[in-house]
């Protein structure tokens, strides 16, 4: 049990940076107009969105 909650915290931190980091450079490509940026921060962004919902749906499944 202590290793899966270690890397269900590895794994919440790497959401939330990938959240962060997808968020700053959404930004980015929106405040210099590059739909490339845009893109690539609005994939990053789904990701980390993605990892924090499956981390919650994994938390919810475990509870009696």
């Amino acid at each position: 049990m202590a290793a899966n909650s270690g890397s269900l915290l590895v794994n919440k931190l790497t959401a939330i940076v990938f959240v962060v980091v997808g968020f700053l450079i959404l930004a980015s490509g929106y405040r210099y107009g590059s739909p490339s940026t845009l893109v690539g921060g609005c994939l990053i962004l789904a990701i980390g969105v993605i990892l924090l919902i499956l981390k919650i749906a994994r938390r919810n499944s475990e509870m009696p």
